[in-house]
């Protein structure tokens, strides 16, 4: 029994011992753990286990948590770093009551990085049973220089969109302004809606639905419809309406509307799908961005980047203080090689027809004018277009929306002057051989079959390399291809850039050989030399290719932007003189052959007319799309290339000479 005394005994001294000889809190250690917990976003454990009294009366548990969540959110606070120095001197702490320590804090935000130094105290006090070591806490550890009371606001500056200016610096899409035309609800009388649905082509319902939205209330303007600043008088008449008013906002202006619509295209509101993308670059549901056109294909340069400033609203005082700033950048404006006024002229001409056109500077590569017709006004799109507008377009037989600029298509006849080119430079042409060719229809032999070339005129059974290029004789050019052989074809044409990416900076279809890119038959090799076949091209390829002979042989990169150098795509694809004798032949084609139409008072226009035959098999019947591509030997600074759809009723090719001849006539 008295052993079991004895050991007991010296079991409670031993203990008593070891907790005198335990080691006490150190603010320090206290602090490196609740500075582990705000790194780690656990702000719960920080308040509950870390804070002392006298924090904890003055702000409850979800003023100190629920801030710190919120605040974090709303400024998309990422990367807290908390970090303290420890003093360089040895203290007895258990002989303080209090511990201060410089403390770094830096995160980043929305508006860009935040650094900022603090001093935090450490209270030694007892919670609970236990003494320790807490935090006196205080607002400014969330943000620098925030106090109880203070409202934390977030501005956002937009950027300016850099506007699309043509080579003479006219504006083809621009900031400009628009009416915006809406509704009071309290003042608006239900019984005038359908007579304002009429004014504004929208539906009663697409007004009624507006009307109804969520955040709707009687007393608020509620946006219905923008209208162009050159629409005032409509604009007028509606504010006649009881509750109905007009304010001038932003918006994109485009001057040349249809004229240019597919090449500047129009900017839009992204889709949850595309915003969901392109969050992480900085993009919002207010975004705008390109759509189409110009505007999407140089979407990063025109944007800019949006500002961003975090600041506090002193609840004491009219004191603003900028936490962060991050300035905003506007866009830049981009410069086209485009002639807006060029532009305009060639769409005035087609603009009744379903075509494309190209003008470039066979010197230097420049695109002068891009068109694609029909067209859509870009304006309406920006403003807003009603869904039966939309609609009329999208159901158009003609297609409207579609820009054919950038589409590959049958060359047609206008690929003979190609075939001349690669057969001159390869040597497997001489422009002086005569071939005698009787009648329409011609073919090699009977393993053909039923299959003949045909072409448009049997009075020249003498036919050189001149009066082929002037009548645009199918079979002089099929025997030319056959004579030639597919490999020497081939090379050449992809010496003229077929099978590659076309290097422009607006994305161009790549024209192609065939649909495998190789020639293994002789009635493909025939059809292809005389531009059928399956033989795609694009008309600022086409207008390239063209550019290419007239420039003596040096076939300049496309260029869309005035800031890219002048540079040779292809060169040495004819001496100096193969190219001039083509250009002779050119010119012959208009003044003694089949494009006389295109003769002009004071300028001499040469070129090459094509008809691209668009029919599933020979002996059938299809449709016809109606080439020219033309210069003037008097100013040879630009080469026009036109294509129009659909000109077996009108004429054929001749009618594509029509049209460029009235544009000529014009500019």
């Amino acid at each position: 029994m008295f052993k079991k005394c004895f050991l007991l005994v010296l079991f409670v001294v031993f203990s008593i011992l070891a907790a005198g000889c335990q080691e006490k809190p150190q603010p320090d250690d206290r602090l490196k753990e609740y500075v582990d917990l705000w790194n780690e976003g656990k702000f719960d454990a920080m308040f509950n286990e870390y804070v002392n009294t006298s924090t904890k009366k003055t702000f409850k548990k979800e003023d100190f948590v629920t801030r710190y969540k919120d605040i974090y959110d709303d400024l998309e606070v990422k990367d807290v770093k908390a970090a303290f120095k420890e003093p360089e001197k040895e203290t007895d702490w258990d002989k303080e009551s209090e511990a201060v320590f410089p403390l770094t804090i830096s995160f980043n935000t929305l508006a860009g990085d935040v650094t900022y130094e603090q001093n935090i105290t450490l209270t030694k006090e007892e919670q609970g049973d236990k003494e320790n070591w807490f935090v006196d806490w205080e607002p400014s550890f969330i943000l620098p220089g925030l106090e109880k009371g203070d409202k934390v606001g977030v501005e956002r500056m937009t950027a300016k969109r850099g506007e699309i200016l043509d080579r003479n610096q006219q504006p083809l899409a621009v900031n400009g302004e628009a009416f915006e035309l809406g509704i009071v609800p309290k003042e608006f009388n239900e019984n005038d809606i359908n007579k304002l649905s009429s004014l504004l082509d929208m539906s009663p319902e697409a007004i009624r639905n507006k009307l109804e939205q969520s955040w709707v209330k009687p007393e608020y303007f509620v946006p219905i419809k923008k209208i162009a600043l050159s629409q005032r008088p409509l604009a007028l008449e509606i504010i006649e309406f009881d509750g109905l008013y007009s304010k001038r906002v932003p918006a994109r202006a485009y001057p040349y509307g249809e004229a240019a619509a597919h090449l500047t295209g129009y900017i839009g509101k992204l889709t949850a799908e595309k915003l969901e993308k392109l969050k992480d670059k900085g993009y919002t549901p207010q975004s705008l961005m390109g759509v189409s056109g110009a505007e999407k294909v140089y979407e990063d340069q025109l944007r800019g980047k949006d500002g961003q400033r975090i600041y506090l609203k002193k609840q004491d005082a009219d004191e603003v203080v900028t936490i962060a700033e991050e300035e905003v950048e506007d866009g830049q404006n981009i410069i086209l090689t485009i002639d807006a006024e060029m532009q305009k002229k060639i769409y005035e001409q087609m603009k009744n027809e379903a075509g494309t056109a190209a003008a470039l500077h066979p010197g230097t590569g420049e695109a002068l004018a891009l068109v694609s017709t029909p067209a859509y006004d870009p304006n309406e799109f920006v403003l807003g277009m009603s869904s039966e507008n939309y609609q009329n377009l999208a159901d158009n037989p003609k297609k409207p929306l579609r820009n054919r600029f950038p589409i590959a298509y049958s060359p047609g006849s206008t690929m003979k002057g190609i075939t001349a080119s690669v057969g001159l430079k390869s040597g497997k042409l001489d422009p002086d051989k005569i071939y005698e060719i009787k009648g329409k229809k011609w073919q090699k032999d009977a393993s053909w079959g039923k299959y003949h070339v045909v072409r448009v005129f049997d009075n020249e059974s003498k036919v050189d390399l001149e009066s082929a290029l002037k009548f645009s004789d199918n079979i002089y050019f099929a025997r030319v291809g056959l004579e030639m052989g597919a490999e020497p074809f081939v090379a050449g044409l992809k010496d003229f850039g077929f099978g590659e990416d076309i290097p422009v900076s607006y994305p161009i279809y790549t024209s192609q050989i065939s649909n495998d890119g190789t020639i293994s038959k002789e009635v493909q090799l025939a059809d292809s030399a005389f531009g059928q076949g399956e033989v795609l091209m694009s008309i600022v390829h086409l207008a390239s290719a063209y550019g290419g002979i007239i420039n003596d042989g040096n076939m300049m990169k496309p260029r869309l932007l005035m800031d890219e150098k002048h540079e040779v795509w292809k060169e040495n694809l004819l001496t100096k003189e193969q190219a001039d004798m083509l250009k002779t032949d050119f010119r012959k084609v208009v003044t003694e052959g089949i494009a006389g139409k295109a003769s002009v008072k004071g300028k001499a226009i040469a070129g090459k007319t094509g008809t691209a035959e668009i029919k599933a098999e020979q002996g059938t019947t299809g449709t016809e799309n109606g080439l020219f591509v033309s210069y003037d030997e008097k100013d040879p600074t630009m080469v026009l290339a036109m294509l129009l759809e659909d000109v077996e009723k009108a004429g054929g090719s001749t009618h594509t000479v029509e049209v460029t001849k009235r544009f000529y006539e014009s500019w």
